[in-house]
């Protein structure tokens, strides 16, 4: 089975004025992040501004991402969906081309049962690909039960869980009952602390502009150096805060684009930051020495 370990930056998804997506930006961004030593990246997730991307855009995003990777890294794609089918559909369309694996976000807006969760999961795992499940309640409105967790965990082609519920304490009840399945963190402020506990690295937010640092503190934690990663953890820590003082991706956008990686568009609903958003992100990239 894959065995996912590091840093794996969410990207952004970067466009052009008229909303179009800037495949040349993205590449440029996508070289960037291997040659700052990330282990590799995650497309069209929530970071990647998924819900306003059209089908097309969705696919042509994860095939241009997978180009420019070349092999280097894993890819995982986020070809998730609140329904089963349409999840199904966009996971078939990246099979073969190149993708390591899916990220499976819980179905969000309709609240699932505990067996509609484990059927629909387990719908997408039976296509071959190997799946990490995006646990993020934030978003969904929905947690994966620990228990639907434990029966997913037995299926050969569940490999790790992204847990961005907030919850420490539930990093160490996922090692407990499924010890076997890798635990991603899916908060960077709490990467450390669920590292301490057992996870082997984090899809991230903030590696989008700082994807050295977040690599040092991540490779640190899993050498057991935590003293270094804790260094690291409290240097960017204004950056974590900064990068979450709007929606998420609104902050980190507007960051890439004061460091000229990328042009700060969004597509409706979202929008830019406000003025005071926009200066403390200002001031987090200048006090982690980015900007």
């Amino acid at each position: 089975m894959l065995q996912l370990q590091g840093v794996y930056s969410a990207l952004v998804t970067p466009f052009n004025d008229d909303g179009s997506v800037d495949y040349g930006a993205l590449r440029a961004l996508i070289q960037w992040q291997l040659d700052q030593g990330v282990a590799g990246v995650s497309p069209v997730g929530t970071t990647g501004e998924s819900p306003t991307l059209s089908p097309a855009d969705h696919l042509k995003v994860i095939e241009a991402t997978v180009d420019a990777v070349g092999g280097r890294a894993p890819v995982i794609a986020g070809t998730g969906a609140n329904s089963t089918e349409e999840a199904i559909h966009l996971t078939r369309e990246v099979l073969g081309i190149g993708v390591s694996a899916t990220l499976q976000v819980t179905p969000y807006y309709n609240k699932p049962n505990a067996e509609g969760l484990y059927r629909h999961f387990s719908a997408v795992a039976d296509l071959g690909l190997p799946v990490v499940l995006y646990n993020v309640p934030g978003r969904s409105a929905k947690e994966i039960p620990l228990s639907v967790v434990g029966r997913l965990a037995k299926h050969p082609n569940v490999c790790a869980i992204k847990e961005a519920a907030g919850s420490v304490e539930r990093v160490s009840a996922i090692r407990h009952a499924c010890p076997d399945l890798t635990v991603l963190s899916g908060d960077d402020g709490l990467t450390l602390p669920m590292m301490a506990v057992g996870a082997k690295g984090v899809i991230s937010v903030c590696s989008n502009v700082a994807p050295a640092a977040m690599s040092r503190l991540v490779a640190a934690a899993l050498a057991g150096d935590y003293a270094t990663a804790r260094a690291e953890h409290e240097r960017l820590y204004p950056l974590f805060r900064a990068l979450f003082c709007d929606t998420n991706p609104i902050p980190v956008k507007a960051a890439l684009g004061l460091m000229g990686k990328i042009r700060p568009v969004y597509r409706l609903p979202l929008c830019p930051p406000d003025d005071a958003c926009m200066a403390t992100i200002r001031a987090a990239l200048a006090e982690t020495d980015l900007i």
